[in-house]
């Protein structure tokens, strides 16, 4: 089960012209808010990475509008475990479990998901809060992730998990985000 003291959350390059083709961008982007929204409700540390921004732009307004105060970490590898800059924040927060959404589901997310697995974190990829352009992609690179060995979640599972209960002092300002 997971814990908020020992859980982050990693956004995976959420970016431009790239994130208005992925496949569900609407259900995708409405998910990432809920999803960003509730990690800050509950303390959860939020580590967030841009590939090429020069290239591909920025993180969409309405997500880097929730991210303001904190700095993305700016890649070029497809894995941001291929990024100094992200292994130094990761090893500060000191997570056992992570919590990864963002794009491209079979590339970013996929060699991000392998790597930390391999440095023995708990991944947990947020099925409807990852996506491809192409929902084939999508579907083979969850399949991917969960036949190495990380968990698939949703942002509801992940944001009740989270609570584990209703008596929870935050039950009530996670509730509005999903209804």
């Amino acid at each position: 089960m997971l814990e908020t003291e020992n859980t982050a959350l990693l956004v995976i390059d959420i970016q431009g012209k790239l994130a208005q083709s992925m496949f569900n961008k609407e259900k995708l982007f409405q998910n990432l808010q809920i999803i960003i929204k509730a990690s800050q409700i509950l303390k959860l540390p939020i580590i967030w990475t841009e590939q090429l921004p020069r290239k591909i732009g920025h993180t969409i307004p309405e997500l880097a509008e929730l991210l303001n105060g904190t700095n993305s970490i700016e890649k070029s590898s497809f894995s941001c475990c291929g990024n100094d800059k992200f292994l130094t924040a990761l090893s500060n927060i000191q997570c056992d479990n992570l919590l990864l959404v963002g794009i491209e589901t079979h590339i970013c997310v996929y060699q991000t998901a392998i790597d930390l697995l391999k440095r023995g974190y708990k991944v947990h990829a947020i099925a409807d809060a990852i996506s491809s352009r192409e929902a084939e992609n999508r579907r083979i690179g969850l399949k991917k992730i969960e036949a190495a060995g990380g968990s698939l979640t949703t942002v509801e599972t992940v944001l009740f998990e989270l609570l584990k209960t209703a008596e929870n002092k935050n039950f009530s300002d996670i509730v509005k985000l999903i209804k």
